[in-house]
């Protein structure tokens, strides 16, 4: 189990990493996203990504529209804006730099998977 320290500090790369991937998703999608490309291992609820998802947009790094699900609901979409492909950009060399530490410091090989 991932401690939820770690979880919350990659809150913001992670939602600025999928919505670079998409041109915008919604709340539920991004949860099954996050488990997926995370092999299961990083689990979140709606409590924990409702808060940062308006962090984010109160920081104009993100944008949202209601719109209709194919089935009807009333569905708020999410998309990154330019201020937020720039945070994401900051944020990914952030995460280099910590990886590349543990790396040297673990006297381990980096792999890319």
């Amino acid at each position: 189990m991932i401690p939820q320290a770690l979880v919350a500090a990659s809150t913001k790369p992670l939602l600025l990493s999928i919505l670079a991937k998409r041109e915008e998703s919604y709340g539920y999608e991004i949860i099954q996203l996050v488990k997926q490309f995370s092999g299961g291992h990083l689990l979140w609820s709606d409590g924990m990504l409702y808060p940062v998802l308006h962090r984010l947009e109160r920081q104009g790094l993100i944008a949202s529209r209601w719109g209709v699900s194919d089935a009807g609901r009333r569905r708020k979409y999410y998309r990154l804006q330019p201020t937020g492909a720039q945070a994401l950009e900051r944020e990914k060399q952030h995460w280099i730099q910590v990886h590349t530490t543990l790396i040297e410091l673990w006297n381990l090989e980096p792999r890319l998977t």
